[in-house]
């Protein structure tokens, strides 16, 4: 018997926001938590050092290379990679939590984590962040000025690599210069979108 839409429950998300480095992947969900979304933002966790701008504990969690090792070695990451020499990874004890009580849960990861991710976790939902062109995201890595020029090289042919796999997701997003809110708007629309579906996601398990 088909579930009644007067009684019917959604099931909470695991939303994956992803994209090539200079995307805005930090800027969209910054925003996304200053707008209040209900949503459990997670924090990841990082052996790269902290910018001036970074807040430990609010936009990453900063933990020495050993910190991290033994936490690989504990299976304390929902997923987690060694990218331009450094780590980054997703605990996944808030998301377990988070999904147990019914939350939707937001992610950002590389593309390379939202590999692992839709790996180990196929009933994701995988969004592609990106900007209007490829001019203006290597103009974004060259403003933010944390590179050398030949890591600033890496990044760029990495990030043209990145961007052939957009069509492993299931959304694309274009976050461009001055118009960051309606990327977030977008991403909501998708989410409550997904809200409607009549055949749901499974739900998640970790």
């Amino acid at each position: 018997m088909s579930e009644s839409p007067f009684e019917r429950k959604t099931n909470p998300l695991l939303v994956v926001i992803s994209g090539p480095s200079g995307a805005g992947k930090d800027s969209v969900i910054r925003r996304m938590e200053e707008l209040g979304l209900p949503f459990r933002f997670l924090v990841t966790t990082t052996t790269r050092a902290r910018r001036d701008d970074e807040v430990n504990g609010v936009d990453y969690c900063f933990v020495s290379k050993p910190e991290f090792e033994r936490m690989i070695d504990q299976g304390e990451f929902l997923e987690y990679a060694l990218v331009y020499g450094q780590y980054k990874g997703v605990p996944k004890a808030d998301a377990r939590d988070a999904l147990a009580a019914g939350q939707d849960v937001v992610m950002r990861v590389d593309v390379q984590g939202a590999a692992t991710v839709r790996r180990i976790v196929p009933q994701a939902l995988l969004i592609f962040l990106v900007t209007s062109s490829e001019e203006e995201l290597i103009e974004r890595l060259r403003r933010r000025g944390t590179e050398s020029p030949d890591e600033l090289r890496l990044r760029i042919e990495t990030i043209r690599e990145e961007i052939q796999r957009s069509n492993e997701f299931e959304y694309i997003v274009v976050n461009a210069d001055g118009r960051l809110d309606e990327a977030v708007e977008r991403i909501g629309s998708i989410i409550k979108a997904e809200k409607c579906r009549v055949n749901q996601r499974r739900r998640v398990e970790l």
